[in-house]
């Protein structure tokens, strides 16, 4: 049984599912309403997972799924399974087998950390420091851009690309600073999402990191491991994302060996078992890759099936059965690859190419309806309802943002 377990509307969990579900596995979820993974046909249980007591249900899905796998699909759900294991040592057996050692875990959480420790395994990382004050900030030596990183975010929120040192202060104020109330209520209860509420009753955010901004391209890779050693990898350059900071909507797979020996060194030091991601920036004059971030889940790689390797669904669950075979079907011949419904709204040009395989989930009609609509947040009254306030009126009467 492998339990999916995702707080957002990401369609990276009902492509997951999907995955696991063409390779014979039974397969359940932890998710709130209105989440992508409800609409694939062969889902076995579907348990309640919400942000008020996430931890708590979270705890009731595992123990009445019974799994032999948890795969997070979102970093909240990490954060929450890393916290089961410090509460409920009848969990631990269960969430190590998934994630990997628990030694791991603090440093994972820390980006500085990671970095710092992949640095001293021969990993090339820009410069990278934690910074806890601004006057720690005014130390740094500013003579180009730079990036502010929030700990505990995700998706490109919470990171700021600074210009200037002038720029780097305001921003590590904003992000740095108090969570205000209206903020955290709206982004809790309207935009639906993990975490605003407990960083407003911490009264800042978490740690944060001030990065070497590096002029280049971006890479990302997605592995599936167990007990520390790489089962298969997926590595791609981003061609096109959401906005400069943001997630990837279309790729191009390649093979990079700097990548995949720091994926295979981070593996093994940390013993990792699961899915995990990490980006890079290929830097432009010297084509080197260095690593920006780890994510200590999985990420929107894992359902596509490469040639000579398949899904990376099907890789972990090969690792984790000697009785089960891998069979390599029905593989992507192109390189490159938009991803579905992402790459229809950032990227609309990648669309009518030839060269590129659109990620379209076309055995599962209503969810790739379901995809196409705005996220089941978005839809609900409360949203709907702040937003119509928001906008302002022209005297003719037409609405604009």
């Amino acid at each position: 049984m492998v339990l999916l377990c995702a707080s957002l509307w990401w369609p990276t969990s009902a492509r997951l599912a999907m995955a696991f579900l063409s390779h014979g596995c039974r397969v359940s979820a932890a998710c709130p309403p209105g989440n992508p993974v409800r609409f694939v046909s062969g889902i076995e249980s579907l348990y309640p997972y919400r942000r008020l007591n996430a931890a708590g249900l979270l705890k009731s899905a595992i123990r009445a799924a019974r799994p032999t796998l948890i795969v997070p699909c979102d970093d909240a759900a990490v954060w929450d399974l890393h916290e089961l294991h410090a509460k409920h040592p009848e969990l631990r057996p269960i969430i190590e087998r998934s994630l990997g050692s628990s030694q791991a875990y603090p440093t994972i959480r820390s980006r500085s950390q990671l970095l710092s420790t992949a640095a001293s395994l021969g990993v090339r990382i820009p410069r990278t420091e934690h910074m806890t004050s601004e006057k720690a900030l005014q130390g740094w030596p500013i003579d180009a851009a730079v990036v502010l990183k929030l700990d505990g975010s995700w998706g490109g929120d919470g990171v700021v690309i600074a210009h200037s040192r002038a720029e780097a202060v305001k921003a590590f104020r904003r992000i740095k600073g108090p969570v205000e109330v209206g903020r955290a209520l709206k982004r809790s209860l309207i935009d639906r999402l993990p975490s605003q509420l407990s960083l407003w009753r911490r009264g800042a955010g978490e740690g944060l990191t001030v990065q070497e901004f590096i002029q280049g391209r971006s890479a990302t890779s997605m592995f599936a491991a167990w007990e520390g050693e790489i089962l298969a990898i997926v590595t791609v350059e981003v061609l096109a994302s959401q906005g400069i900071t943001g997630s990837a909507v279309v790729v191009q797979l390649i093979k990079n060996e700097e990548i995949e020996r720091a994926a295979r060194l981070i593996a093994k030091t940390f013993m990792l078992s699961g899915f995990h991601g990490l980006d890079f920036i290929i830097q432009e004059r010297t084509d080197t890759a260095f690593l920006i971030e780890m994510n200590a889940r999985a990420t929107q790689l894992g359902h596509l099936r490469i040639p000579s390797q398949g899904d990376l669904a099907g890789c972990l669950i090969a690792g984790h059965r000697s009785d089960l075979a891998h069979e390599v079907t029905g593989c992507i011949q192109e390189t490159r690859i938009a991803l579905f419904p992402q790459a229809l709204k950032w990227a609309p040009e990648w669309i009518e190419q030839q060269s590129v395989f659109h990620d379209v989930p076309l055995e599962e009609p209503a969810l790739r309806l379901e995809l196409l609509r705005d996220s089941w947040p978005m839809r609900r009254w409360p949203s709907r309802l702040y937003h119509f306030f928001r906008v302002e009126k022209h005297p003719s009467g037409v609405k604009s943002s």
